[in-house]
């Protein structure tokens, strides 16, 4: 299997220690043939990863194994130095709870919670990034707070049910809630579908400037490339995923 191909990278950002690797890792839906198979792929600490891909090439999965939802058929997966694709299914929630933050494709916010109560939702299971909010925010209420207003979102939309929120502004608290407490890695999936173009790139701005002030890694995909140049470096999914490769020539 040949290694991921550089598509873009902005100058001048050298690899620090890896915060997630993938390794000769493979994934198969039941006993179908694999749709995600990649030789190596390492997420720097702090670096910000653009992945783009149409539809059907293996993004939602990658993030999937990145944040410990799914577990590879072969090959590993690891996240600040620990194996994830060796976790039980409890422990790699505990994991994923305590050191990835995840915005959803479908948001996944919960509709009896305001706009604050789902962005500080991370913390009730995680005490670490509890602590972290209070040292940002003063509490975890307010720190919930400077987030969604840094996104964006302020005033009495604060308190309202979360899914009484436009598609735009519910994406912002998925944001918003992922980025509460200063997890190591941040994984996006499809953030800004819901968005304009002119609001796609704003937002995708905001999103790194406070996973630059986080010190968080990013994992951000999109069939997008017109986003590529927010980031440290892109790759196509299509290009490093052996799989998807195979298929295409067959």
């Amino acid at each position: 299997m040949a290694p991921f191909q550089l598509v873009y990278a902005l100058p001048g950002r050298a690899m620090t220690s890896a915060v997630a690797r993938l390794a000769g890792t493979t994934f198969a839906y039941r006993a179908g043939e694999a749709v995600l198979d990649i030789a190596e792929l390492t997420v720097g600490a702090g670096e910000k990863l653009f992945v783009e891909g149409p539809s059907g090439s293996g993004k939602s999965t990658l993030l999937g194994l990145l944040g410990g939802i799914l577990t590879p058929s072969a090959g590993t997966v690891e996240v600040r130095g620990e194996t994830v694709s060796a976790m039980s299914a409890a422990a790699r929630d505990r994991f994923r709870a305590e050191h990835v933050g995840f915005v959803f494709q479908m948001f996944n916010l919960l509709p009896y919670l305001s706009v604050v109560e789902n962005v500080a939702l991370p913390c009730r299971f995680s005490a670490a990034r509890a602590a972290t909010a209070r040292q940002g925010g003063g509490s975890i209420a307010a720190e919930a707070r400077r987030l969604l207003q840094r996104l964006g979102l302020g005033g009495d939309l604060l308190e309202r049910r979360a899914t009484s929120l436009s598609i735009g502004q519910q994406q912002r608290v998925a944001a918003a809630r992922a980025l509460i407490g200063r997890p190591a890695l941040l994984v996006a999936d499809e953030p800004t579908a819901a968005l304009d173009a002119a609001n796609r790139q704003r937002f995708a701005q905001l999103l790194m400037e406070e996973c630059d002030a986080a010190g968080s890694a990013v994992v951000f995909v999109s069939h997008d490339p017109a986003l590529a140049a927010s980031f440290d470096r892109a790759v196509s999914l299509p290009e490093i995923n052996r799989a998807h490769v195979e298929a295409a020539d067959e």
